[in-house]
């Protein structure tokens, strides 16, 4: 297929996820112009400053990188983004408001790649509100984008199902990899026809999908079995989902499995030496390894034995 000149693109990413987007483009025979990523900062235990993955990735492939800490507030930084004389910019998961005269910008305006079916799961936590709900299925969606928060039309969309087993991880990884497959057809059907086809979304199927607070990961035992099997595989590793054993002291819950038995104990209550623990439909939840305070990870069985779990506890009692 002959797909047009190549287009200038700038790409605008900052996480793992958004790297192989960006390498898909650069692949391509469309030409990156210019990267903007997040600003440099402290990661890991030494605190050093480090720059994104995007960052990172830009650097390796000789592109230009830009890092304003603001596009709304920062006159030079939009004049700038203005002189590049894109043809269109591909943001994915980039973390800076774009104002109208930025989106406005390039030829073909910004299209964004969204890691959920649009409408629903609109907002900054798509990947993990999607298992914490018990979605059967989401995807990607890349949509042309305007000034409200993932409202724009859809331009292209492809879904997978999702199963009782899927983590966050895992979810992450694959839509990353389904969104840099989408990209490039989508870039090569702009040059041909000079236009993109979109669709617009059904505003009263929105759902929104808030960033992530430490609190979250609070488990409430009083849940059904399979809302708390959901919360864990959802919000591991961050911000990571935690009871405690009647103390102060919290214990992580990293991984946990749904058993095919019933229990009339309360809501909570450990119930034997293999982590069995009650919950709020009568369902049993196993609790497979667990992270305690100041601790490492282990199994349920070995924090039983060194009485970091206590059988007969009602877990998160205070």
């Amino acid at each position: 297929m002959n797909s047009g000149e190549g287009l200038k693109v700038v790409f605008m990413g900052t996480p793992d996820f958004s790297v192989p987007a960006l390498k898909a483009i650069l692949n391509s025979h469309h030409k990156v112009i210019a990267v903007y990523s997040q600003p440099p900062r402290p990661k890991g235990r030494g605190q050093q400053v480090q720059p994104s993955p995007v960052h990172a990735a830009a650097l390796d492939a000789g592109i230009p990188v830009y890092n304003p800490l603001s596009l709304k507030k920062d006159d030079a930084a939009r004049a700038q983004f203005k002189a590049l004389g894109a043809d269109v910019a591909v943001v994915a998961a980039y973390g800076l408001i774009l104002p109208r005269d930025v989106l406005d910008a390039p030829k073909y305006g910004c299209i964004n790649i969204h890691a959920s079916l649009l409408p629903r799961w609109r907002g900054a936590s798509p990947i993990q509100r999607a298992i914490w709900a018990g979605d059967d299925a989401t995807g990607i969606s890349i949509m042309q984008m305007g000034e409200g928060l993932d409202t724009g039309p859809v331009i292209a969309m492809r879904d997978m199902k999702l199963n009782g087993t899927t983590t966050t991880p895992q979810l992450h990884d694959a839509l990353s990899a389904m969104g840099a497959d989408m990209i490039v057809p989508v870039l090569d059907r702009l040059a041909i026809d000079g236009r993109i086809d979109v669709t617009p979304q059904d505003d009263a199927q929105s759902t929104y999908a808030p960033m992530l607070k430490k609190d979250d990961g609070r488990v409430d035992w009083t849940k059904t079995a399979a809302e708390i099997d959901q919360q864990i595989r959802a919000l591991n590793p961050w911000p990571g989902v935690w009871t405690s054993n009647g103390d102060a002291r919290r214990i992580k819950i990293v991984h946990a499995q749904l058993e095919d038995m019933r229990s009339h104990e309360s809501a909570g209550t450990l119930m034997d030496r293999d982590g069995r623990v009650a919950c709020g439909d009568g369902r049993v939840l196993r609790l497979m390894q667990v992270h305690p305070e100041n601790s490492k990870v282990m199994d349920s069985f070995a924090a039983i034995n060194g009485g970091i779990l206590n059988i007969g506890t009602v877990l998160g009692a205070a």
